[in-house]
């Protein structure tokens, strides 16, 4: 399987700008116009950075087997967290424990950066590997199914 599972942390610093997170080699993903850049990989987490153009967004979902957080860089995201619609800014921590319906859209003129864990890794790695640079939703969210990310049926979130 490709993935995390029996990674250990490795020590180190990954650059500013880079994805090479003790990887021999730059890893980076495109999906759905957003782009991920790799910075930290083990079994316990899986840790990345995003650039999210205006107009991007990932709809609401649901992660059963992970807790996720979000560390606002640059921008501006709305945020839907169970049920209630909110926004995140730079410098702020978006906390979303396992099992918790959420979603974020970059809905302002400016690209929006962030920094991504998730907690334990599972096979986001795998997800992440499957999506680079796939253009079909339908086939995103069979995927996502898959690799432990349900995306909730459209139209179920107001405002979304």
């Amino acid at each position: 399987m490709v993935g995390s599972m029996g990674l250990a942390l490795p020590k180190g610093i990954t650059p500013a700008g880079s994805g090479k997170a003790g990887q021999p080699q730059e890893v980076v993903w495109s999906i759905l116009g957003h782009t991920y850049w790799l910075k930290a990989e083990a079994e316990s987490c899986f840790i990345f950075e995003t650039l999210d153009p205006p107009g991007t967004f990932v709809p609401p979902h649901i992660h059963p087997t992970q807790d996720e957080f979000i560390y606002m860089l640059d921008g501006i995201f709305d945020l839907y967290l169970d049920g209630a619609w909110t926004q995140a800014k730079a410098g702020d921590l978006v906390r979303m424990p396992k099992g918790l319906p959420h979603a974020y859209y970059n809905r302002r003129d400016k690209p929006a950066r962030a920094l991504f864990s998730v907690t334990p890794a599972r096979r986001l790695r795998e997800l992440f590997d499957q999506l680079h640079n796939l253009g079909d939703p339908e086939e995103v969210v069979r995927r996502s199914k898959v690799c432990e990310v349900d995306f909730l049926p459209p139209g179920s979130v107001p405002g979304a």
